[in-house]
């Protein structure tokens, strides 16, 4: 049972972190799938990994709808949980984890959908699972259901551009936000960003003034002139499979910084400058 249940867990740990934006909820979720295989018989079960799909879903969609009540203030913004990897590329276990592009624009994006939105959304859009599958964990019709996903791509497609595929031509157009920054050159900062270019910024519980959206070229070319100073300690990494960078300074990180780039222009900022959640990363993938 643990050579079959471990076949499958890489790809139990994409569909939970699609679902859940957190790579510890995700891993929780997926002990809690190898706990309730391990306790049926599953000797009937024609399609295993399918029937695994379903019950890591229904897990994740409980934990879902559990943060919707506890969550005091909808509007809060929080990043979900980066994947960084060296600048020369992810590792294997990474890129399973990361197929299909999930940047943190689309996570962030997910986590505004309702829960039987979002997995609705994650089942069908990523992982093809038919509508009448996913019908009865969310006690609606397919009908329903198809609705539900239509909605909530219709957001997806409006909020996280997709990243252009070009990871070089990506890093150059950040080096070229960088290097505007840090020379004060307010118009050639702008010209890389696309005009209604969004700025998220996850500064922590404890932080909250540090937490903020920003919308539109000159007010984020405004904020990124007023911290140039931090420009010389930006160094590259991929995050979430897209071009990035980790503020180091002294050996401690102030902040990461995901960026979108569609069609040569920097569509959404994300930044995570959470002190606790930085200090949790591994970020000894950016020496390897």
């Amino acid at each position: 049972m643990t050579d079959r249940f471990e076949e499958h867990r890489p790809h139990l740990r994409a569909v939970a972190y699609r679902m859940l934006g957190s790579l510890a909820e995700a891993e929780d979720a997926v002990q809690e799938t190898w706990l309730r295989y391990h306790r049926t018989d599953t000797t009937d079960v024609e399609n295993l990994p399918g029937w695994l799909t379903t019950v890591a879903a229904r897990i994740c969609l409980n934990i879902l709808r559990t943060r919707e009540t506890r969550r005091e203030d909808p509007l809060d913004i929080r990043i979900p949980d980066p994947v960084v990897s060296s600048p020369r590329g992810t590792d294997p276990e990474q890129q399973v984890l990361l197929a299909d592009s999930v940047g943190l624009a689309l996570l962030v994006v997910l986590e505004s959908l309702a829960p039987a939105e979002r997995l609705a959304f994650v089942l069908h859009d990523m992982f093809a699972v038919p509508f009448d599958e996913i019908a009865p964990m969310l006690e609606k019709t397919p009908a329903a259901t198809r609705q539900l996903a239509s909605r909530a791509r219709r957001r997806v497609q409006g909020q996280a551009p997709s990243p252009d595929p070009d990871l070089a031509q990506q890093r150059k157009v950040v080096d070229a936000f960088f290097a505007a920054a840090r020379d004060g050159e307010f118009d050639a900062l702008v010209s890389v960003l696309a005009p209604d270019v969004v700025l998220r910024a996850d500064g922590g519980a404890k932080r909250a003034r540090h937490t903020t959206t920003l919308t539109g070229a000159q007010a984020v070319g405004s904020q990124a002139i007023s911290f140039a100073r931090l420009s010389p300690f930006a160094r590259p990494a991929l995050i979430n499979g897209t071009a990035g960078v980790v503020v180091i300074v002294n050996g401690t990180p102030l902040s990461l910084m995901s960026f979108t780039v569609t069609e040569g222009q920097i569509t959404t900022i994300d930044v995570i400058a959470d002190p606790d959640r930085l200090k949790a990363l591994d970020l000894t993938v950016l020496d390897a």
